[in-house]
């Protein structure tokens, strides 16, 4: 029997909004990818969405969280959301960038319409992903520009943006102050963005961490080397608390397909005031193995001198590549990385830069030659690819 602690909180930045810890992201409990009229929801599937917000809400995860882009979530949550006091709740949605402030604040209408709601609390842009989002979002007459024009009116509180950026153009958005936080990706098995995670914070920034059991290493599946390094927490568990032990991170989002799914995240708050003391023999024991399969030199300094996908001869994301092998080799992630891996080049500006299919290894030597491993890195490449290389993998909104 799983016990389930109190629900934690924590000031989401200068929004002044009293964040709990774990978010309720609503990605997996939709039916469709698509927009689709009522008639094709089923009974059951419906039931079953109102049923997890329900039961995030009896836990305290009154921060429900959706997009545009997620199908018939909005939709579907509507009638839902509609059975909380609207104080209760703290609801946002998301709007990808577009070119005309016209046509994002229309996005804006069509998500109002299905959230039925007056105002949400929070409004992302959604998907800062590269320079010309950035310009779209932040131009004058942009869509920040029209995002302020709703919250003078009253339709948003405060303003965000979600980024699967490198971490110039993530530093940008928020070195320009016009956002009140940010969705981002920060785990155990992505730390790249913690330099954007420090600038937040110093702009009095909210923090909230994207899909870090599904993007941090597909942790819900067996995975027997895990369960045995990570316990007498789950892996999920760990990745949790190791997150809430820096004080920097405000919120995680658990992408929750049935109510049961907030369970063993919420058990793991018994450790919350002693996070980074639990986490620390586990994460040793995850370092050392680690080293033991890549050797030390590797684990400190493999991100040394390697530059951005988009400086690479074939936009190869060589980053990207070799951070699935550290992770996935040593811990055997190979599932999360094949995932991973396969969507690089078939997953638009999501997942930017291809992979190594798409490799001329003569050109790429120049260009990574500032690499202390520079000699390795062909054959390490080669590695990540015969381990990883499978069909193309579409994100879920493209299946």
């Amino acid at each position: 029997m799983i016990i389930l602690a109190a629900m934690k909180y924590r000031r989401f930045g200068r929004t002044e909004l009293d964040m709990p810890v774990f978010s309720c992201g609503g990605m997996r409990y939709q039916h469709q990818w698509q927009d689709i009229p009522w008639s094709e929801v089923p009974a059951a599937g419906q039931a079953n969405l109102e049923a997890t917000i329900h039961r995030s809400v009896e836990l305290g995860i009154n921060h429900i969280e959706t997009a545009r882009g997620y199908g018939s979530s909005e939709m579907q949550l509507g009638p839902v959301l509609r059975q909380f006091p609207r104080e209760k709740l703290i609801v946002q949605t998301k709007v990808m960038p577009k070119s005309t402030p016209g046509e994002f604040l229309n996005t804006f209408d069509t998500s109002m319409g299905y959230l039925g709601l007056d105002h949400v609390d929070l409004l992302s842009l959604h998907g800062i992903n590269h320079a010309e989002h950035l310009d779209w979002s932040l131009r004058p007459g942009g869509c920040v520009d029209a995002a302020e024009k709703l919250k003078a009116e009253g339709r948003c509180r405060f303003i965000g943006f979600s980024t699967h950026a490198t971490p110039e153009v993530i530093l940008a958005a928020i070195q320009s102050n016009r956002f009140d936080y940010v969705n981002l990706h920060w785990y155990f098995v992505n730390d790249l963005n913690w330099g954007c995670v420090e600038e937040a914070i110093r702009h009095d920034m909210g923090v909230f961490i994207i899909s870090p059991n599904d993007k941090g290493g597909h942790l819900y599946r067996p995975l027997p080397k895990m369960r045995s390094l990570c316990a007498p927490l789950t892996p999920m568990q760990f990745n949790d608390l190791y997150c809430f032990a820096r004080p920097e991170i405000h919120t995680l989002s658990l992408g929750a397909a049935r109510p049961s799914d907030f369970d063993e995240h919420v058990a793991a708050l018994e450790f919350y005031d002693r996070a980074a003391e639990v986490v620390a023999p586990i994460e040793a024991r995850l370092r050392a193995e680690m080293v033991a399969v890549l050797g030390n030199d590797w684990c400190r300094r493999w991100t040394e001198g390697l530059p951005e996908y988009h400086g690479i001869p074939g936009e190869i994301n060589v980053l990207e590549i070799l951070r699935l092998w550290t992770y996935g080799k040593p811990l055997e992630l190979l599932e999360w990385g094949k995932a991973r891996y396969n969507l690089l080049g078939s997953g638009d500006h999501w997942f930017p830069g291809n992979h190594m299919a798409h490799a001329a290894q003569a050109k790429l030597v120049s260009v990574l030659k500032n690499s202390p491993f520079a000699e390795r890195l062909p054959e390490i490449l080669a590695e990540a690819h015969q381990m990883f290389f499978d069909a193309p993998v579409k994100r879920l909104s493209q299946s």
